[in-house]
């Protein structure tokens, strides 16, 4: 494959060049927020009609914590399939953030936070009680299998069940993209 060449539809790139798209999660202030929650992060409208849903749970406080690699890869594996199992809702996907201090679930339709928040409680605690093998977890079915932690995803779970899981409103950055104060 040859390397990229550095130019764009506009020319050549340079160091201050941004993507014309502005990504909502960017525009949340992570210094206000205070996890764990579940955040009603976007709805979108298809052009048939479809609705889809994206909330934010929130694992842990950004910036102040984050959840190691193997254990928030098993916690992706039980969650895929425990989060189906406690949300009326048809899921689309969850999948880790990058920071790795939560998960984006993508639903069909508009289910109400409080039924999202009670299902991800319980998809939690079902995590913590998991007895046996990780779901997905060889090398035919994961594209990393040997970055798994069972009792990691379960501590993680059981730590964050400690605090009670709230539903946080969006706080957005102020207007000149800062934090206020």
């Amino acid at each position: 494959m040859p390397a990229p060449s550095g130019r764009g539809p506009g020319g050549p790139y340079t160091a201050a060049m941004e993507p014309v798209t502005r990504v909502a999660s960017f525009d949340l202030d992570h210094t206000r927020v205070r996890a764990p929650y579940v955040r009603h992060a976007g709805l979108y409208r298809g052009p048939h009609g479809d609705v889809v849903s994206k909330f934010d749970l929130r694992l842990v406080q950004p910036n102040r914590a984050e959840v190691p690699t193997a254990a928030l890869h098993t916690m992706e594996h039980l969650l895929a399939g425990y989060l189906r199992d406690r949300l009326p809702a048809t899921i689309v996907d969850a999948s880790p953030m990058g920071c790795r201090t939560g998960f984006y679930l993508t639903v069909m339709g508009e289910p109400d936070i409080e039924q999202v928040r009670v299902g991800f409680e319980a998809a939690l605690l079902d995590v913590t009680r998991h007895d046996g093998p990780i779901p997905g977890c060889s090398e035919k079915t994961c594209g990393n299998w040997r970055d798994h932690s069972l009792p990691g995803a379960q501590a993680w779970a059981e730590s964050v069940l400690q605090t009670a899981i709230i539903v946080q409103e969006t706080i957005p950055l102020q207007e000149d993209g800062t934090a206020p104060g």
